[in-house]
């Protein structure tokens, strides 16, 4: 499969999965608005998301894909299926007791993770309650890793890159039908969570068995192949870590701001997260293992002119998605999430963070069109130190900016310290003689701003020409926000005429032409093989 298919395939999966994420993201803000029974649920669900890049996605993938590849490759179907089943049981009898463990310890370690719940009366078992419920997903989403490396292995990209739209829809349906018989909202969505996750593995597993493998419980050995698993784990677990670490800060720090603070940086990041999951897959999928493999392959000069590339494109599509946000956040989020339990003040709350943290998408995408220069030289320690240091400053930075302006300055903080990480890996690789921005990424960036900012004019424009015509579209202080259907079709018009005079400018300014995008689908389409480990996207 070459590389612009496995693209199309898995980010057109990925950009579903956000649809349906939305769907139940306004649904949670409809039912249960931004208050104490939404924080208690998101951290509740995002609590066992904390360990996926641990037991799942992240360390997992990268150590049993390519070891399942090369048994595969040199000692046949029969061996690989062996080492998939030895490490199927490893993986579920140590996920498995974790589960356990934290079940019976959810309270305690509740205080470790959202210790401002401890000062609103009942909150803490309230969200104890529901992590409980919600916990032994991921012993289930661990398990679906290996069947994604497996498929993903067999070039089969489809069945692991739609599972995620599964657990959405759950949520969503336990949320609509629990409380049509009288269950509480939270304490459905927890439901559908596990029982999502259920779901997902009997997907998976038949995806698996279609290609004759047959994956069973048995007694945990540690052969040699486990055994290297275990290692080839270790190193990325540890930066996965550091990142889960950072996630785990901010969400402590927002049980410190205030009610709601949780629910809003989360609505807030999950607008943001749109154009990152996308461009991510893009970056991740089609242009970056082409970069590895001519580095492995010695090829400095035609390495470093494809992560210019990566770069370019990088920025063509999350410049002016960050421009984008930043004028429409009010209007994205009063017609996403405001109706129901979710309130003006709550608009206002989770604009203010999407603005905050649209400041940082560029970098967190360049991230990853920086980290492989790293890691096709054989690097992984580096971008584990420059992880850790933007750690501590987002930490730093969370801390202060949010005595100022809450829970705004948690997301400012992310945002700043993805910038420094970003300057971080391209300036170390640029010391090392690794990178250097060439002409055309030079002369390009500049016009791709320029572009953005016609763009930005255009989105004011029809935003002025809507509340001339028709009013307060979107409400405010003293005005309710106008029907739905007006909502919406102001929204659609303003990402529509901006979108395309963005492109006119783009095309009319030289930032990009036909024959880029003839040759980028040329050489996606000639790049050759190599077993590709996209992650499970986020749900």
């Amino acid at each position: 499969m070459s590389l612009l298919r496995a693209f199309a395939t898995v980010g057109s999966f990925t950009l579903l999965s956000r649809v349906t994420g939305f769907l139940r993201d306004i649904l949670t803000a409809s039912f249960l608005g931004a208050g104490t029974a939404a924080d208690a649920f998101l951290i509740a669900f995002q609590f066992p998301n904390l360990f996926r890049r641990l037991f799942a996605e992240g360390a997992f993938s990268a150590g049993f894909v390519p070891i399942f590849s090369r048994v595969l490759e040199k000692d046949g179907h029969d061996k690989a299926a062996d080492f998939a089943n030895a490490a199927f049981a490893m993986l579920a009898t140590v996920v498995f007791v974790f589960v356990v463990v934290m079940v019976i310890l959810m309270p305690w370690a509740l205080y470790v993770i959202a210790p401002g719940f401890d000062r609103i009366p009942g909150q803490m078992d309230h969200t104890a309650e529901l992590a409980r419920i919600a916990f032994p997903y991921l012993l289930f989403i661990s398990l679906v890793s290996l069947q994604s490396g497996i498929t993903n292995s067999f070039d089969r990209f489809a069945a692991g890159a739609a599972a995620p739209i599964i657990l959405n829809l759950t949520i969503a349906a336990f949320l609509l039908g629990g409380v049509e018989v009288g269950v509480r909202g939270d304490v459905a969505m927890a439901m559908g969570v596990t029982v999502a996750g259920m779901l997902q593995y009997l997907w998976m597993a038949r995806a698996v068995n279609r290609l004759g493998i047959h994956l069973k419980m048995t007694r945990p050995r540690l052969t040699p192949e486990v055994r290297d698993l275990m290692k080839r784990m270790l190193p990325v677990a540890f930066g996965a870590g550091i990142y889960q670490l950072n996630l785990m800060i901010d969400k402590i720090l927002a049980t410190l701001v205030s009610v709601g603070a949780v629910s809003w940086l989360y609505y807030a990041d999950r607008v943001n997260q749109l154009p990152v999951g996308v461009v991510g897959v893009a970056i991740g999928v089609a242009l970056l293992p082409l970069l590895s493999r001519q580095i492995q392959a010695g090829s400095e000069d035609a390495a470093m002119a494809n992560q210019n590339r990566a770069i370019e494109v990088c920025l063509l599509l999350t410049i002016p998605a960050a421009a984008g946000i930043w004028v429409l956040a009010g209007p994205i989020t009063a017609t996403l999430f405001e109706r129901g339990a979710f309130t003006i003040r709550d608009r206002n709350a989770v604009a203010a963070a999407l603005d905050a943290f649209a400041l940082g998408l560029p970098a967190y995408v360049l991230n990853k069109a920086l980290t492989p220069g790293f890691f096709g030289r054989l690097d992984t320690k580096t971008p584990v130190i420059i992880s850790g240091i933007a750690m501590g400053t987002n930490v730093v930075f969370s801390v202060t900016l949010m005595q100022f302006v809450g829970h705004v300055g948690i997301a400012a903080a992310t945002s700043l310290s993805a910038w420094i990480n970003a300057g971080a890996l391209g300036w170390v690789l640029h010391r090392r003689g690794h990178f250097k921005v060439d002409a055309r990424l030079f002369k390009r960036t500049p016009r791709i701003v320029a572009a953005s900012a016609l763009m930005v004019a255009a989105l004011l424009g029809v935003l002025t020409l809507a509340e001339a015509w028709l009013g307060s579209v979107f409400g405010g202080p003293d005005h309710p926000p106008a029907a739905e259907i007006v909502r919406v079709l102001v929204l659609v018009a303003a990402i529509g005429i901006g979108s395309a005079v963005y492109f006119t400018a783009v095309f009319a300014l030289g930032a990009f032409s036909r024959a880029d995008l003839a040759a980028f689908k040329r050489n996606a389409s000639d790049a050759p093989h190599t077993p590709a480990t996209p992650d499970v996207p986020a749900a």
